[in-house]
């Protein structure tokens, strides 16, 4: 159901824009999100792939509650780091597939936009963030908090 209503959060959000302003959006395709020309699908796909991965990762490491609980000492402002690697994911990928980084968001502009280019590669737009994201997942679960606890554990061993 959450992954329902952000894609109609997403194509309501998107229709307001085209009602509002109408002129910029359609000079700038709908927000759409396509293969740029020059680049072919495997790069597209892994832009997303990577991309999605950098967002996932910065979000489970800023937002980890058993973090703030070992360094508890260092001040973390969550929305920071993960401002900054929005903004530098965007800064990689506009020129590649106009940044994807969330199927919903990609689906909502090609609903509204509705043209063939918006349509031929979004299959790439759900794919990738899926991949992206599971990997960032498994990585913080199964490597970054099992090698913290491991070390941990061996800390409260030796004292």
């Amino acid at each position: 159901m959450y992954m329902v209503a952000q894609c109609l959060g997403a194509i309501c959000g998107c229709g307001l824009v085209k009602w509002f302003q109408k002129s910029y959006y359609n000079t700038y395709g709908g927000g759409a999100n396509e293969l740029q020309d020059g680049f072919n699908k495997g790069t597209g796909l892994g832009a997303e792939i990577i991309g999605t991965f950098v967002l996932v990762y910065t979000v489970f490491s800023a937002t980890d509650p058993k973090r703030n609980a070992r360094d508890s000492h260092v001040p973390v402002l969550a929305p920071l780091p993960i401002g900054f690697a929005v903004f530098m994911v965007h800064l990689a990928t506009i020129p590649i597939t106009g940044t994807g980084i969330n199927p919903a968001r990609s689906f909502g502009a090609a609903v509204i936009y509705n043209k063939d280019k918006a349509w031929d590669d979004q299959w790439m737009f759900w794919v990738g963030p899926f991949i992206g994201a599971a990997i960032a997942a498994n990585y913080h679960q199964y490597i970054l908090r099992a090698g913290a606890m491991k070390a941990l554990g061996s800390f409260r061993g030796n004292a």
